[in-house]
């Protein structure tokens, strides 16, 4: 009788090499990072150890060092003092603000550099919202955020973006963008949609970092319910038939079934977005010493890589990096 031995192929780590399904490389890697104004500033984001918010100075330096160890995108947020946030997002339109400037000044110190920019209204309006928030109602206003979102994105493309990411959520937003770079001749600006984002309890540090939480009401009746699989699918066909590029699922980790169906429906390229809360949890249990960071960290990012994705934007990346070419 014979036996049939997997642990043939695990019994030494060449063989493992020689085997092995899925491999995590930096150029899989997109490093998100939170611009503020001023100078010289570099203030750490308490609830996500190791990452800070810098200004455009010190966020061209950190781009500059992200660069030298491979990776080859950065996806930029903005954190915006109040007083510069009304309920109509005006100042993510302003080809001569903060976002605008960074993304200016880093393409100009990297060009090589790829430099993705988020597109929502909510760290830029008063209400915390990602779209316009009916005043009497309290209803987010889907259609008439459109132009808005618009508007955005084409100061990003002025500015240097290579890649727009819609992640308000709105429907139709794919399309309306991407006619509006064409007008414009930003053809050749990419879209990575955020298409399957869910309504999570993960996305609790990055709103700490941008100052960005709904200041009433929830984002439940535009962001995904966490409970739904197939209408991911359905997100996916939209926004593949409106012109996006990339498409994305977020968060990641709790999600990796959504990817692997994303990749089941599409010929397109798939993002996964490994967000704050999954960072945070890893680093808080790594500095209590309950967990391996490093090694927690690498089973994380590669669970992205073996559910289906193509790329990954993770906080982890310049740990990951360092890691990946040591």
């Amino acid at each position: 009788m014979m036996i049939s031995r997997p642990r043939r192929n695990r019994y030494r780590e060449g063989i493992r090499k020689l085997v092995r399904e899925n491999t995590l490389t930096v150029n899989d890697l997109i490093a998100p990072l939170f611009v503020i104004d001023g100078k010289n500033q570099n203030i750490p984001v308490d609830s996500m150890p190791g990452q800070s918010r810098f200004s455009i100075d010190l966020l061209v330096k950190e781009v500059k060092e992200l660069e030298a160890l491979g990776i080859p995108c950065v996806s930029l947020f903005p954190a915006l003092d109040d007083s510069l946030k009304d309920s109509m997002a005006s100042e993510s339109f302003n080809d001569d603000g903060l976002f605008q400037r960074a993304i200016s000044e880093v393409k100009s110190a990297c060009p090589d550099m790829i430099i993705m920019s988020d597109v929502a209204m909510d760290p830029y309006s008063s209400d915390g919202h990602d779209g316009i928030v009916d005043p009497k109602t309290g209803e987010i206003l889907n259609d008439e955020t459109l132009e808005i979102l618009a508007k955005m994105s084409i100061s990003q493309a002025k500015a240097g973006s290579d890649i727009i990411g819609p992640s308000d959520m709105m429907d139709g937003r794919v399309a309306y963008i991407r006619d509006a770079l064409d007008m414009e001749g930003f053809s050749k600006t990419s879209i990575m949609s955020y298409s399957a984002k869910y309504a999570s309890a993960f996305y609790g540090p990055f709103r700490d970092a941008l100052d960005s939480a709904p200041k009433s009401g929830d984002k439940l009746t535009y962001q995904m319910d966490y409970a739904n699989k197939r209408e991911a699918v359905r997100e996916t066909h939209m926004d593949e038939f409106e012109g996006a590029d990339i498409l994305m699922v977020k968060p990641g980790l709790c999600y990796l079934d959504v990817i692997a169906k994303m990749r089941e429906h599409t010929t397109l390229p798939v993002a996964a977005y490994n967000v704050s809360g999954e960072y945070a949890m890893v680093k808080a249990a790594a500095e209590k010493g309950w967990v391996d960071g490093e090694k927690i960290m690498m089973e994380m990012l590669t669970s992205f890589k073996r559910a289906g994705s193509d790329m990954i934007l993770t906080y982890f990346a310049k740990d990951a990096a360092k890691l990946l070419n040591s």
